[in-house]
């Protein structure tokens, strides 16, 4: 053999090494993917967990969906690939759980919330309390659909406890989650909304509390691992970091509670 025909094999021996190297260690590199729906009220929170999940297990990343419970719940009933479902009230995780989309030994509380009456920042003050929101100058109020936002169904069942609801009925503008009813009354094409306590903290510099309140039921959070994960490990893993002392701490520094 040549020498060039000998330097010529062994660069070409090199050049196959380092392409087998690359090969096997961007396989190892690769990071297992983990998909969580959560409801769009938990995205700040959910957002730091996910970063404190991924240096704690270096070889996940968290893929977030965040949209009200309601969506949510359709989205993996028609065959979504998700791996954990975290939603804002306990009534869509017992649909979940009665259409046999999570694992039931998985379901956990993990959070508690509380509703609160904002308004537009640059508000003149006339509005101080739910009875206000009956005065002639209060023209368009924001709340969730009931029907698929649990912020919407918390709202129906306060203002039907504080008689309000039907006296309040025309004035309603439907939105289809906590986000979109922030964005009707930060830009002031709304009079008022109805939101949850931590939204309204979250978005202090847009739109101003009047007041917070209680449903008749607690506006609890659940977590579970979805039945069809293709990861059951380490979705069980993210879900216990959720319920870790530094998945806590993360949501009381968002102000929820603890259940």
């Amino acid at each position: 053999m040549s020498k060039i025909s000998f330097m010529f094999l062994r660069r070409y021996l090199q050049a196959a090494l380092a392409a087998w190297l690359c090969l096997c260690f961007s396989g190892t590199a690769r990071a297992d993917k983990l998909i969580v729906s959560a409801a769009a009220s938990l995205a700040r929170a959910f957002k730091e967990i996910g970063e404190t999940f991924e240096q704690a297990q270096p070889e996940a990343k968290v893929v977030f969906n965040f949209a009200a419970s309601g969506p949510l719940l359709q989205q993996i009933e028609r065959g979504a690939p998700v791996d954990v479902l975290a939603t804002a009230d306990q009534e869509t995780m017992d649909q979940a759980a009665a259409r046999k989309l999570i694992k039931p030994i998985s379901r956990r509380a993990f959070a508690l919330n509380r509703l609160a009456l904002i308004v537009p920042q640059q508000d003149s003050g006339r509005i101080k309390s739910v009875d206000d929101l009956k005065q002639g100058f209060v023209k368009r109020i924001a709340i969730g659909v009931p029907a698929s936002a649990p912020v919407g169904r918390y709202t129906r069942d306060a203002l039907q406890a504080a008689s309000a609801w039907e006296a309040l009925a025309p004035k309603f503008i439907n939105a289809e989650s906590v986000r979109q009813i922030l964005d009707y009354v930060s830009r002031g094409e709304v009079d008022a909304g109805f939101v949850y306590i931590t939204d309204a903290w979250d978005a202090a510099d847009r739109v101003r509390t009047v007041t917070e309140f209680a449903s008749r039921k607690p506006v609890e959070y659940p977590i579970a691992v979805v039945a069809t994960t293709r990861s059951p490990r380490l979705a069980e893993t993210f879900v216990a970091h959720v319920l870790s002392p530094q998945g806590r701490a993360i949501l009381a520094k968002h102000r929820f509670g603890n259940p």
